[in-house]
């Protein structure tokens, strides 16, 4: 299975981007704005080929597995990105939310110049079991690409 991000628009502070597995639209995602140099929970991740893994240690999990007791597995992880850690795909609708990691969402706004995900639990529970299917299909890469497009 192929996971991919591409990112599409950007706003002020922000960046939104299209969730795709096997080719399908998935969701949007709300990331920070993309910087040359990095500012600690307010830059986008870098592009590139990265590996999902499931992360099932510390405080977030623990919120999630109240929070989605009947899918909760462990985090979804973005890793070997450089000079991040610990990057998530998660639920949250503005990027003050975001702490560098991407939210999900099935719609968006943009208010203020920057963009606003919206029924951010309802697109976790969609692609959530489906990024733990690809975790077991053996093929965990992520490419993370700009194609901005507005």
């Amino acid at each position: 299975m192929r996971t991919r991000i591409v990112r599409v628009a950007e706003g002020k502070q922000s960046t939104l981007s299209h969730l795709y597995i096997d080719g399908i639209f998935q969701c949007f995602l709300l990331e920070d704005k993309i910087r040359s140099v990095k500012i600690l929970k307010q830059t986008a991740i870098p592009t590139g080929t990265f590996e999902l893994k499931l992360n099932t240690w510390g405080g977030m999990n623990e919120k999630y597995e109240q929070k989605f007791p009947a899918i909760h597995k462990g985090m979804i992880e973005i890793e070997r990105l450089p000079t991040f850690h610990s990057v998530y795909i998660h639920i949250g609708n503005t990027i003050g939310e975001t702490a560098g990691c991407p939210l999900c969402g099935l719609s968006w706004i943009k208010k203020d110049g920057d963009f606003q995900v919206l029924q951010s639990t309802d697109a976790y529970k969609i692609i959530y079991p489906k990024l733990l299917k690809v975790l077991g299909s053996g093929n965990s890469g992520i490419s993370i690409e700009n194609n901005f497009q507005f």
